[in-house]
């Protein structure tokens, strides 16, 4: 039942593009993405990279893996990898583990669980509002940012999961 829903969801997205109406009546050049905070700065993810946002769940530890490497959970009957986007990145986190999120990517062949710091629902933007001239808030972030949207005195940068799980360094989380 709720697939269906979802479909005629996607009907109606699908015509208001046609229409040039873009996302929610937006116009054309309307953008969205799921907002995120990492180390006090804003984030996004563009919408079609997130499946979906969870409260960390219960996980198991695995030996033998990166210290970024959390662990794996059951979520529906289907194991998740669990990283830590902050760790992988070189940086700490002083939240509690409860306040914090999941962003789930899947991705091609890939699905997996990033931990950030607090997420903080859908974020809508304009063209005019997008720039490619401006640098990661941090050097390790840099990699995967593409842009940025300032709005209100306010950065989020664009972080592409897609690029970040299919890093070379991400994907082999084995420790030799």
């Amino acid at each position: 039942m709720a697939a269906k829903g979802f479909i005629k969801l996607l009907e109606i997205a699908e015509r208001s593009k046609k229409r040039g109406m873009g996302l929610l009546g937006q116009g054309a050049d309307a953008w969205t993405g799921v907002g995120f905070m990492l180390a006090g700065e804003y984030f996004l993810a563009p919408i079609g990279e997130v499946a979906e946002v969870l409260k960390v769940p219960r996980y198991t530890m695995i030996p033998g893996v990166e210290s970024w490497m959390r662990g794996l959970a059951n979520v529906r009957g289907r194991l998740l990898p669990i990283s830590d986007m902050l760790m992988f990145m070189g940086r700490k986190t002083s939240l509690n583990e409860q306040k914090r999120r999941i962003v789930v990517v899947d991705h091609q062949d890939m699905f997996t669980g990033l931990v950030v710091d607090e997420v903080l629902g859908m974020q809508h933007f304009t063209a005019v509002d997008y720039t490619l001239d401006i640098k990661a808030p941090f050097v390790e972030a840099a990699p995967f940012v593409q842009g940025a949207f300032v709005r209100d005195g306010r950065t989020w940068y664009v972080l592409l999961l897609s690029r970040l799980i299919e890093d070379p360094r991400f994907i082999k989380a084995a420790v030799a």
